[in-house]
């Protein structure tokens, strides 16, 4: 049998062996599952129409706005599925994953600290994801990032202070959820204080339940209280509360912490189950039940799981049922909040002014001025406030440009960044720094203008070593940072964009040119 195979086409089979044929359908109701390809595959169709949970779309799934379009309603043919992707902004996007993004990220709207305009550029995602027929935005990022070299948070976050990350989710969750878009606060309790990705390996949070609640829960308190539809669990270690158990298999965080003591009852998706954390630990299937078991109601795949294995993971769920492992009632709990989430999305799209979610293009929800905000003039409003000059930079001769290359994160991918498409008439070179030759690179730049581009150069020390090295010669150049603004080098000037979208990358080049970039937008 091909891995395209129906992942419920046992069903029968099995609902004969637990005598409940109505098991099967809520187990498979508890998956978000993915697929490759930008046309949905037979095995997803009839999956949904047999009682899988939704999809969650990645940028593999994108070719454009027009056809996620189309993706989405033919989705929505086969059931009432949660529609559902990664759209943060900033560098990490689905929708602009070609491209780059026009929306500048959450560490640039941290740094400008206007809750209005935060809400104004999710109110400007929401239409955005709206339009293509997506229901259930996987953000935004509520991590307060106390950890400087942490390898997976960093722009993603707000910032370093819970009172700022907090007002700023929440003004997040309000502009997608007025728009008729779930936002889903990721990742509980907390992944700012990691020095590990949860892609790779259990990341550990070593902080004792005071620090936690004083810090890491503040934002996911905010976003309670206003409403948010959905939160996200992280695959993250916090000894004092989950032992040596990630979050997400955890009852204590997911249970105790979340439903009891902090009294929430929207729908608790996990992190992919396909990460390392967990598929490499107690396995994907067993994954599944674990985090159900401890109070999760929808679980998310990556791109990893085939449909052989979404068969495996619900059959393992039914058997875990039978076995007394697993509750049945957890799971009609877990599916009653699905179909609340789902019966929300309906209705405030209509009290949005919008049509269902899947059918077709829908407009943004009506801003404060009662217009629709054009996301692309909003998103470099947010990268132009945010974007900071130190020194002076002078006029531009003839720019030679160093683009220094940083390997991509696992929840980035491999998203454009970079400063040509604005500066069309410079020489840009995109250079590794282990193998990249300073004196030849100085060779290039004599007489010219040298910029020097970089992201995140404060935990990467050969790209610190190569700027060092540039510098030495030229202490006029140009250092762009287009990750957190930490490592600072003495240089003629140096500007900070607070992430690698387009929209940075825009205002970046409009600093050094002196006016507003003519490309097109």
């Amino acid at each position: 049998m091909s891995a395209t195979r129906d992942p419920l086409a046992g069903a029968a089979d099995l609902s004969t062996r637990t005598g409940d044929p109505g098991l099967h359908r809520l187990a498979a109701g508890a998956l978000l599952i993915s697929f490759q390809g930008t046309t949905a595959p037979d095995w997803v169709l009839r999956g949904l129409e047999d009682g899988l949970g939704g999809v969650c779309l990645f940028g593999f799934n994108v070719a454009d706005g027009e056809q996620v379009a189309a993706l989405t309603a033919r989705l929505n043919e086969a059931a009432r599925p949660v529609v559902s992707l990664d759209e943060e902004g900033g560098d990490v996007t689905r929708l602009a994953y070609h491209t780059g993004s026009v929306y500048p990220g959450n560490a640039a709207l941290g740094a400008v600290d206007d809750v209005a305009l935060t809400e104004r550029v999710y109110r400007a995602m929401a239409a955005d994801l709206a339009r293509c027929g997506v229901n259930f935005d996987i953000g935004p990022v509520a991590d307060v990032n106390t950890a400087d070299d942490n390898p997976i948070i960093g722009t993603r976050s707000f910032g370093s202070s819970p009172d700022l990350v907090a007002r700023h989710t929440v003004a997040a969750v309000r502009g997608l959820q007025s728009a008729g878009i779930a936002a889903c606060v990721k990742h509980f309790p907390g992944h700012g204080a990691t020095h590990q990705d949860s892609h790779l390996e259990i990341p550990l949070v070593d902080a004792p339940l005071d620090v936690l609640r004083e810090r890491e829960l503040v934002p996911f308190v905010a976003a309670i209280e206003a409403g948010a539809k959905s939160i996200m669990t992280a695959h993250v270690a916090v000894p004092e509360l989950t032992g040596d158990l990630p979050a997400t298999l955890s009852a204590q965080a997911l249970t105790w912490l979340l439903r009891r003591e902090l009294g929430y009852d929207g729908v608790v998706l996990t992190d992919a189950l396909d990460m390392h954390a967990i598929s490499g630990s107690v396995g994907l299937a067993e994954g599944a039940v674990r985090a159900l078991a401890a109070g999760a109601d929808l679980l998310c795949l990556g791109p990893l799981p085939t449909a052989e294995d979404v068969r495996g993971m619900v059959d393992h769920i039914v058997d875990a049922v039978a076995e007394g492992r697993l509750a049945a009632e957890r799971l009609e709990e877990a599916a009653a909040r699905v179909e609340r989430l789902r019966d929300w999305f309906g209705g405030t799209h209509q009290a949005a002014g919008n049509g269902p979610a899947g059918n077709g293009p829908a407009e943004n929800g009506p801003a404060e001025n009662g217009e629709v905000a054009d996301g692309e003039v909003v998103g470099l409003d947010a990268a132009r406030r945010a974007v900071s000059l130190t020194g002076s930079a002078g006029p531009l001769v003839d720019p030679f440009v160093v683009e220094i290359d940083t390997p991509p994160t696992i929840a980035v991918g491999e998203v454009p960044w970079g400063i040509a498409p604005w500066l069309p008439e410079a020489e840009i070179v995109r250079v590794r720094p282990s193998e990249a030759d300073a004196g030849e690179l100085l060779g290039r730049a004599r007489e010219r203008s040298l910029i020097v581009v970089v992201k995140d150069a404060h935990r990467h020390t050969d790209s610190r070593e190569l700027v060092s090295a540039l510098l030495a010669a030229r202490p006029d150049a140009v250092v762009v940072e287009m990750g957190l603004p930490i490592w600072r080098p003495g240089a003629g000037a140096y500007i900070a964009t607070y992430g690698a979208a387009r929209a940075n990358a825009r205002a970046a080049v409009e600093l050094l040119s002196g006016g507003p970039t003519v490309a097109g937008l």
